[in-house]
């Protein structure tokens, strides 16, 4: 008989693809028994094994939209694993969701690895994706929208790649408010709580800013920021 090898452990990752991240680093899409998780340069970043916050997320900022608004916009900066766009997507009162993703092998993930997921994205006649850096874009984009979910990297504290600090500083809050329609909603992710992102927040938008922390699997909560655009005539005017 041949030398007997113990067997692996149906949960023990294994990678299915690795290849250079948009960043210049290492991304790696791994699978353990049912779920896959993406590492980024080392950092573990996602995986499919709950995503809870990443829903409420969604599901916070388009509570905070008035009742009555129909045909809801929803921009999702930072695709994953999808659990956000399809969070979006399950509300009946949403007619479009458009998703912002840096990394091109995430964008095509979606449509072969990932696609059971979030109940295969791509299909949805509502959904878009572009291949982008949130950041570029936020600075030439015009069209507005309602509800406007922000999940990239880490969060406020703990971002992997050192120029999405960015994002959470005053000038692209400003961008976010542009873009987001009077009387809509932001909500940003964050693995931990950021000492003072909430205060940045209220000073760009001008309205008292919610910190929800939702229970991680492990570890500290998740935390979601919710900020409000004002529903004023001098916005609407605008």
């Amino acid at each position: 008989m041949g030398i007997q090898h113990p067997a692996v452990p149906a949960d023990e990752p294994a990678v299915v693809e690795r290849g250079t991240g948009a960043t210049g680093g290492e991304l790696v899409l791994r699978r353990a028994g049912e779920h896959f998780e993406i590492i980024s340069n080392g950092v573990f970043l996602m995986d499919t094994r709950d995503g809870a916050s990443e829903r409420a997320m969604v599901r916070d900022a388009l509570a905070a939209v008035p009742a009555g608004r129909t045909g809801v916009s929803v921009l999702i900066g930072g695709l994953g694993v999808g659990f956000s766009a399809r969070a979006a997507l399950d509300d009946p009162r949403v007619g479009r969701v458009h998703a912002l993703e840096l990394e091109p092998r995430i964008v095509a993930w979606h449509s072969t690895h990932l696609a059971p997921v979030a109940g295969n994205l791509t299909a949805d006649p509502r959904f878009s994706v572009t291949q982008d850096d949130l950041l570029a874009w936020l600075e030439r984009a015009e069209e507005t929208f309602d509800a406007i979910c922000l999940d990239v990297d880490n969060g406020p504290g703990w971002t992997v790649t050192e120029g999405n600090a960015r994002l959470y500083e005053p000038a692209a809050l400003r961008q976010v408010w542009r873009l987001t329609r009077p009387g809509g909603a932001v909500t940003f992710w964050s693995a931990t709580r950021a000492p003072g992102f909430a205060d940045v927040l209220e000073e760009v938008f001008g309205e008292p800013v919610e910190e929800r922390q939702i229970a991680a699997r492990r570890g500290e909560p998740d935390v979601v920021y919710l900020a409000r655009r004002a529903n004023t005539l001098e916005d609407a005017a605008g």
